[in-house]
């Protein structure tokens, strides 16, 4: 319990600092704006590549790998569904599933894999699956259904191949699979950028809550909207996740805890930074991120409770 609050004191603790930034507006009026877009086209690609480029990728493809791949596409794809039935444009529709089941592995999963859990590489999995499918999946829609006139069809297909964050996860990959390890100058200024990706993201988030209220009537996104997102993440990724490890797995023991602490972890501060690049369900990414983070502390707690 203590590696949790530890995980989450760090987070808060960054985020007031961003708060307290934009309050003093040291970083001046488009400073939100420019950090936000600097932990999008630099430090999150560099940390991308660096992470996935000294990968074990025996430990990444295991079972589970498969059961949070399956437990998060459906989370994701119910949520996706859900916003069009009730008649949410695609590009907020996109930010409302990955609201629902993009999850804080990085920032947040990785101190409390290793305090909670014990082992870092219980993320990793989760990590590849995010960075790989649903953030080439989600940015492309996001592309494609925000850029103006008609998309072609070569346009559709493209789309997540021209994203910085795309094309530094496949090329960290490539390195992975292909066992070249770069010659330190060259690797260290990728893990020196990444470094900022993190505290970059966290700080912009907390920038973003000058002036809002969380889950408030008339700003421009329903509340029913991210109660909802939250939900599905607080609630259902978690109970899906188990269900398939145990009865579909037949997972026990510490990989079915580590499953569904990681299950548990809130969304990931990357989901309001993809909103705002795209400018397109911001106030939701932001909520559903504030509302998860906040009730994932009780959350782990009950988990490690009953599971551990």
């Amino acid at each position: 319990m203590s590696g949790v609050v530890a995980g989450f004191t760090v987070i808060f603790v960054v985020i007031a600092v961003g708060y307290v930034v934009a309050r003093t507006g040291v970083l001046g009026a488009h400073g939100e704006f420019v950090l936000g877009r600097t932990v999008f086209f630099v430090a999150t690609p560099a940390l991308l590549f660096d992470t996935l480029s000294t990968s074990d990728l025996s430990v990444v493809f295991s079972s589970t790998l498969a059961i949070t791949a399956v437990s998060a596409s459906a989370i994701g794809v119910l949520a996706f569904v859900v916003a069009l039935l009730r008649r949410r444009p695609a590009p907020e529709a996109t930010v409302a599933a990955l609201s629902a089941c993009y999850v804080n592995a990085a920032n947040l999963g990785i101190p409390i894999a290793v305090f909670v859990l014990g082992d870092a590489s219980f993320v990793a999995p989760l990590l590849l699956f995010q960075i790989m499918v649903l953030s080439p999946v989600a940015l492309g829609i996001l592309d494609v259904t925000t850029s103006p006139g008609r998309a072609s069809a070569l346009s559709i297909v493209a789309a997540p191949f021209t994203n910085p964050i795309v094309l530094a996860g496949l090329a960290g990959l490539a390195l992975a699979v292909t066992g070249v390890t770069l010659p330190a100058p060259v690797a260290e200024p990728f893990a020196l950028l990444g470094a900022v990706s993190v505290p970059g993201a966290l700080l912009a988030f907390g920038m973003s809550l000058r002036g809002a209220r969380v889950l408030q009537r008339g700003g421009g996104t329903p509340r029913s909207d991210v109660l909802l997102a939250a939900g599905l993440k607080t609630v259902a990724l978690p109970v899906l996740t188990y269900v398939l490890a145990r009865w579909v797995w037949g997972v026990e023991g510490d990989q079915l805890f580590a499953v569904v602490v990681i299950a548990s972890l809130p969304t990931a501060q990357n989901v309001f930074v993809y909103a705002s690049r795209y400018g397109r369900g911001v106030v939701l990414a932001r909520d559903t991120g504030f509302v998860t983070t906040v009730l994932a502390i009780p959350l782990i707690a009950a988990v490690a409770a009953l599971l551990a």
